[in-house]
């Protein structure tokens, strides 16, 4: 590990069935939203505009489904920082939007390791991805795929 790595390397083949990465948890504040809106460029009153939700008989603004899976990120946590030497792309992203999200929802994310999928030289760690809300409601689910280097026979960590 050098100086400027957060945490040791890792590879396709350090990595086991079951392993968690929680993110850090975040409230969905309207500064949040206001800045999803600029960045999206979606302009739909349900994203931006509380009298308009109200009316529809909502509490809050409606986040974007695109604003819940960003939660997902890995970079938020110490995955993309154990993968600097291996990982080779972030080759795949599913979700399922299963509960709405308001302004004030506090959201809590993991990633877990579900799947690996070895080839000769790379390999595919797949992880489902979960958002969960603060009274523990399941609101997004998902899966994400990452290529990976394995290892080179005879490189330290063998």
């Amino acid at each position: 590990m050098n100086a400027y790595q957060l945490c040791p390397q890792r590879y396709f083949e350090d990595f086991e069935l079951g392993e968690h990465f929680n993110l850090p948890s975040r409230t969905m504040t309207d500064a949040l939203f206001a800045a999803f809106q600029l960045a999206s460029g979606d302009n739909h009153p349900v994203h931006y505009d509380v009298e308009y939700c109200r009316a529809l008989g909502m509490p809050h603004m409606l986040a974007h489904g695109f604003q819940v899976v960003i939660q997902t990120a890995a970079g938020a946590g110490l995955f993309p920082h154990m993968v600097e030497e291996s990982l080779k792309g972030f080759i795949e992203q599913s979700s399922r939007f299963l509960a709405p999200v308001y302004v004030g929802d506090t959201l809590y994310c993991r990633l877990t390791v579900t799947e690996l999928v070895p080839g000769r030289t790379t390999g595919v760690l797949a992880m489902r991805s979960e958002v969960r809300n603060q009274n523990d409601v399941c609101v997004m689910e998902g899966t994400q795929r990452y290529l990976l280097r394995k290892r080179v026979p005879g490189s330290s960590g063998d």
